[in-house]
């Protein structure tokens, strides 16, 4: 009789994973951590101790979301050409991680924009390189699992840089441009972490002459791209999602405390996710991470009540782990491994670019109609990108 041990290993929540898989979850771990710290101060920074505007704070943040998403699509390509997933990842996290403390020193507006750019540069850069490293870590029957580990260390430095940051402000009455300088410590060990990965020979098998077209790639990854942009439409930023908690009466630490805990709860789901999508079709739990969505968004357009719109918050969580591990997991299935960083890279530039769009969108909405408007608008873009998944991608992509 053939032993049964091998297939019960293969049944264990973490079997197919990989030293690389868990090192290049650390690194979103501490890169999150590095960001994040930067979150509740930012636009605090910019307005009473820099004095600038609203609509500057509004152009810095805008001018960098559309730089990190620009460049994911072309960095991915770019690594797939020169078959350098490993140092491409390491300049981005480096970059990104260097340009904190020049935020920080900055003694006007102008000056945090440049650093902003640097910044996201840095991390739109490093995207792409790192989720083709996280696929080659780890078998295609596993990949979810791989992707879901990652979205677990993103998600948790998400939910833990806010706390450090409030921290280091409340307990220790840090001045708020340590906050800051501070941050570099994390972001270096994210940098540390990527250069103990091995690269594998799948991800340095790219063509020498890989092009950084996504018309080259398969045409359900097309089809894919079409139904992500559809959906991003209506998934606007998520500083909407916060002001309307402090318009409801939530204080600042309340706010806070509630986006961590929707961090928290994005952490907790992504590896299960990643582990359900490897079983049950990426395709299918995506659908089930959409439906998350539209509930979610109906509930914040709907309802006034401050308990009901922090219920919300935390099942938009749920939302957030599932579409940020399935997504690109999906994404990279429909590629081989010559085009995988560039096919990941272009997925993640779709679903930012249509998000830019969708928060211009949000903003006009938000001062012209109400503010329920805004999630009601996003809840109809949800349902309309799941009838197009539903309707273009297939349960089981062949590439």
């Amino acid at each position: 009789m053939a032993d049964p041990k091998p297939e019960r290993g293969k049944a264990r929540p973490f079997a197919g994973l990989t030293r690389d898989t868990g090192l290049l979850a650390l690194s979103s771990l501490f890169a999150d951590i590095s960001t994040e710290m930067l979150y509740p101060v930012l636009p605090v920074f910019l307005t009473q101790v820099l004095g600038a505007s609203g609509s500057a704070v509004g152009v810095i943040e805008g001018f960098a979301l559309a730089t990190q998403n620009i460049v994911q699509g072309f960095s991915g390509s770019l690594a797939d050409r020169l078959r350098k997933h490993k140092a491409i990842a390491i300049a981005g996290y480096a970059l990104a991680a260097l340009a904190k403390p020049l935020i920080g020193a900055s003694s006007s507006w102008a000056g945090v924009l440049g650093a902003r750019f640097l910044d996201r540069l840095g991390a739109g850069g490093r995207s792409a390189p790192r989720d083709a490293l996280v696929a080659a870590s780890a078998d295609e029957e596993h990949r979810g699992k791989a992707f879901g580990l990652e979205g677990v260390g993103d998600n948790l430095g998400a939910f833990l840089g806010p706390l450090i940051a409030v921290l280091l402000l409340t307990v220790w009455a840090l001045d708020i441009r340590w906050i800051f300088y501070l941050a570099v410590i994390p972001g270096a060990l994210a940098v540390v972490m990527v250069l103990l990965v091995k690269e594998t020979s799948v991800t340095a098998i790219a063509r020498p002459r890989a092009d950084v077209d996504p018309r080259k790639l398969p045409a359900g990854y097309r089809r894919y791209l079409v139904a992500a942009a559809i959906f991003g439409l209506g998934n606007s930023s998520n500083a909407f999602l916060i002001l309307e908690t402090r318009a409801l009466g939530a204080s600042l630490q309340t706010t806070i405390l509630i986006y961590a805990v929707f961090n928290l709860v994005a952490a907790l789901i992504s590896y299960p996710a990643g582990y359900l999508s490897d079983r049950m079709g990426r395709r299918n739990l995506l659908l089930i991470g959409e439906a998350v969505f539209l509930v979610s968004y109906l509930g914040f357009g709907l309802s006034r009540n401050l308990a009901v719109v922090g219920a919300m918050f935390v099942l938009y969580g749920l939302f957030q782990g599932i579409f940020r591990a399935v997504g690109k997991a999906l994404a990279s299935d429909f590629a081989p491994p010559s085009r995988r960083a560039g096919a990941v890279g272009w997925y993640s530039a779709t679903i930012g670019l249509a998000g830019l769009a969708a928060s211009l969108v949000a903003g006009i909405l938000w001062d012209r109609t109400s503010h329920a408007t805004v999630f009601l608008y996003g809840a109809a873009f949800a349902g309309l990108g799941a009838l197009a998944l539903l309707a273009l991608v297939p349960a089981h992509p062949k590439r």
